[in-house]
């Protein structure tokens, strides 16, 4: 190999390595921390920093802390739709499907929003019809809640005070500090409630998908017309839905 691509080789090794830091990160990072982990020289630092913004991987926000960028959002959504891998997510939301007898899904936080990811409908003639790629949003579904009860107090009570808390049903919670509590709640129990808050007479709830070192993935959901399930009977089957999405976040580490 001739110093050139060694060279080469070594840039982007820092570049993806960046990239890893840079999302696993419970909080915005700053260059330091980068300097710190990485043990990348500063000037080197600071000229793939600034590759990696100008080409939208990366971005700065408001705190001037680093955070992923459209394109790494993008990245990610699209490795998670490789074909290989939905067709296996697909198949264990079947079995789940099948022995609750609602429909399940996956939704996963993007933005201010969660999108859902992966679908599987039941038979009933009485649906809700939210396809792939509808975005829902994160104070009043189960799998949006679910996502803030994993980010930490700060950053949850700023990202909650940013929002524009939008009344949908008589059961939406408007008010700061009852959605703080009940996100509390929700960290608490380790998983996320829909109690007709985002659609009247829809119910759902959520259990985490996470990586191998724990990281949230996304939000395994089922839900379902009140008039067929309460919310506690699809509670009932949180040992089902757990084991799913235990199956379903080991698939990344094959």
């Amino acid at each position: 190999m001739s110093e050139t691509e060694s060279v080469r080789g070594s840039s982007i090794t820092r570049v993806l390595e960046i990239l890893e830091t840079v999302a696993e990160a419970e909080r915005p990072l700053v260059p330091y921390d980068l300097i710190q982990e990485l043990g990348i020289p500063k000037p080197s630092l600071h000229r793939l920093l600034q590759l990696l913004e100008g080409e939208g991987f990366i971005q700065t926000d408001l705190q001037g802390g680093l955070v992923p960028g459209v394109r790494a959002q993008r990245m990610s959504i699209n490795i998670w739709q490789n074909k290989r891998f939905k067709a296996e997510r697909e198949a264990v939301l079947n079995g789940l499907s099948a022995k609750i007898g609602e429909t399940c899904g996956i939704s996963i936080p993007h933005g201010n929003a969660m999108v859902y990811s992966d679908r599987v409908q039941t038979n009933w003639p009485l649906q809700v019809y939210l396809p792939v790629g509808t975005q829902v949003p994160l104070y009043c579904t189960a799998g949006g809640k679910l996502y803030l009860s994993t980010l930490n107090a700060a950053k949850r009570k700023r990202q909650i005070e940013n929002m524009t808390l939008t009344r949908l049903t008589q059961n939406t919670l408007t008010d700061t500090q009852a959605l703080l509590a009940d996100i509390k709640q929700t960290e608490k129990c380790g998983y996320g409630t829909d109690d007709q808050e985002f659609v009247a007479g829809l119910v759902g709830c959520a259990v985490p998908i996470a990586d191998g070192k724990g990281n949230f993935l996304g939000g395994l959901i089922v839900h379902s017309p009140i008039i067929r399930k309460s919310l506690e009977d699809l509670l009932a089957f949180l040992p089902e839905m757990r084991q799913a999405a235990q199956e379903i976040g080991s698939m990344l580490e094959e």
